[in-house]
């Protein structure tokens, strides 16, 4: 079923969306040559706490998961697309790293994520975080009243095959508000004025993962979280929380 959210609703998953801004800048200034994953989650749960918030990341075990997740991020470095856990394995001159978040404030969830390269960055890498970013803005401008959940899938998913870019199968966008997954499923590919129809109130977390290498099919680490692109390209995943306003879209995970 689909929620839609009323403005006060909206105003507390601000709130939610703020915090999880701040958990991602924290996340991103710790990151650096040598620094171990593990310590950008440290860092994260100490923003989480300072705020009062619950990370809906830190135990969350879906029907795909074998374990619950141990952090409150995941981090997905180089070739891993999404679900990375947070290890000790430090972080080396040129990774490319992708941290996602969620926070619980209130009762009502944000969930946003970022790419960024650490130290000499490569400029393959830069151009695969801006067609990212390219791709999150046309969705994003796609979501407006009247449009349908296909406008959006569809305009992120022909930023990604512009640039040569693949996209994880079965992966995309989800509703979000009281839990971090609700109702309607988002998708980074599709066909335009398809789909759920776009109200105000409506809540979205939109979030393309490119794959450098062009291809769709990953493949899944044993650890049963970690997604990896079959051939070992590098990938970007970028995202944030968004509510459908009569105004326009709204970014609800901005600081």
């Amino acid at each position: 079923m689909v929620e839609i959210k009323t403005d006060t609703a909206l105003e507390a998953m601000r709130e939610a969306g703020r915090v999880v801004a701040h958990v991602l800048a924290a996340a991103r200034a710790a990151a650096a040559v040598g620094v171990r994953p593990r310590e950008l989650d440290e860092a994260a749960r100490a923003v989480l706490a300072e705020a009062g918030a619950r990370s809906p990341f830190l135990g969350y075990q879906p029907s795909f998961a074998p374990r619950p997740f141990p952090a409150v991020i995941c981090t997905s470095v180089n070739d891993a697309v999404s679900h990375g856990i947070p290890d000790d394995h430090p972080l080396r001159d040129g990774d490319l790293v992708s941290v996602d978040c969620g926070a619980e404030l209130d009762g009502w969830t944000g969930d946003a994520a970022i790419s960024f390269t650490v130290g000499t960055p490569r400029p393959a890498d830069l151009e695969l975080i801006a067609a990212t970013q390219q791709a999150l803005d046309a969705g994003i401008a796609a979501a407006t009243v009247g449009h349908r959940i296909g406008d959006i899938s569809h305009a992120i998913g022909a930023v990604a095959r512009k640039a040569g870019c693949g996209m994880p199968a079965d992966f995309g966008g989800h509703g979000i508000g009281r839990r971090m997954h609700e109702d309607p499923h988002v998708p980074n590919r599709g066909r335009p004025g398809r789909g759920f129809p776009l109200r105000h109130g409506l809540a979205l977390a939109l979030e393309p993962m490119l794959m450098a290498g062009g291809r769709d099919d990953y493949r899944t680490d044993p650890d049963g979280w970690t997604l990896r692109t079959i051939d070992g390209s590098r990938a970007a995943h970028i995202e944030h929380t968004i509510a459908i306003t009569e105004g326009g879209p709204r970014i609800l995970t901005l600081p």
